[in-house]
């Protein structure tokens, strides 16, 4: 019995052994494969479905016409939907500078003096994650309402009520909440990255807790930073639910106006040449972050 228990083993570890050390390329492949497979069904073909539907004409009652044409780009382009644009460039701006002034002496805080602690501010951190988008939204409606949470508490106060919803006010404030800890995360990782031993050795140098952060740990963590910008804005400028329950028509963001075109509209050749420009902005993103590295703009804080 333990013979061919042994034997049993012994297969299995020449059979699989190769696949789990990896030593062969054909490892990596086999191990990539699901996951490659799963992104190319999933993402890539319908990311490259939507971008070519774009190039396309729109027929009678939105009918699909597979005629080329140029002119949804040029819709796009008209500078009748530049102050949507712009709109849409100010709240994500504004929500990302938000987050990184909230979110900075947070990842501070979880990396150098939550202590044992850690781990629990690190699950309440997370609970944006964990609630629904809607119950979240129907939540601060409750809370920011003309008969809300906060107006009773003005009115206690002797106060008149105010009217936070359809406000930029309200639009930003669901913005930073749910993307907080878009920019807390990666803060928190960059943070952690950084040895202890530099800032011990400043310190001992003479440097005061202030200059300590000052000349080494800020400059450290800039990667974290950017990355937790690119992380916070790319999504801030796609987002259409903020604006669609906490917002009004004056707060009209590019991600409503893509919405409209897909659910109201029928315009899903338009809404598709939005939505290829919304790509190209992540896309452009995450290459100029990638070109930072290259140009080793952080190496000579690292």
């Amino acid at each position: 019995m333990e013979r061919d228990l042994v034997r049993r083993q012994s297969f299995v570890d020449r059979t699989f052994s190769w696949l789990i050390r990896g030593e062969r390329s054909s490892a990596s492949h086999l191990l990539l494969a699901p996951a490659t497979l799963w992104l190319a069904v999933f993402l890539v073909l319908p990311v490259a479905s939507l971008l070519c539907l774009g190039f396309t004409h729109r027929g009678p009652y939105g009918a699909f016409e597979w005629v080329f044409t140029l002119a949804n780009f040029r819709r796009a382009l008209d500078l009748k939907y530049l102050p949507i644009l712009v709109r849409t460039v100010c709240y994500a701006t504004s929500t990302t500078l938000l987050c990184l002034l909230l979110g900075y002496p947070l990842a501070y805080f979880l990396s150098f003096q939550a202590g044992k602690r850690r781990d629990l501010f690190l699950a309440l951190l997370m609970i944006p994650f964990w609630t629904s988008w809607l119950v979240a939204i129907y939540s601060w409606i409750i809370i920011l309402g003309r008969e809300g949470l906060l107006n009773g508490l003005l009115r206690h106060l002797g106060l008149p009520p105010i009217a936070f919803l359809g406000t930029s006010f309200s639009v930003i404030l669901g913005l930073v909440y749910f993307y907080l800890p878009f920019m807390v995360l990666p803060l928190y990782a960059s943070l952690e990255k950084i040895p202890r031993s530099y800032v011990e050795a400043a310190h001992d140098l003479g440097a005061g807790k202030t200059e300590a952060f000052l000349k080494v740990t800020l400059p450290l963590s800039l990667p974290g930073v950017l990355a937790g910008a690119i992380l916070t804005f790319v999504p801030c400028m796609g987002d259409f639910l903020c604006a669609d329950f906490l917002g009004s028509p004056r707060t009209y963001l590019v991600g409503n106006l893509v919405q409209n075109q897909f659910l109201m509209s029928q315009d899903w050749q338009f809404g598709s040449a939005l939505t290829s420009c919304l790509v190209l902005l992540l896309v452009s993103g995450l290459y100029a972050r990638h070109r930072f590295e290259e140009q080793g703009l952080f190496e000579e804080a690292e």
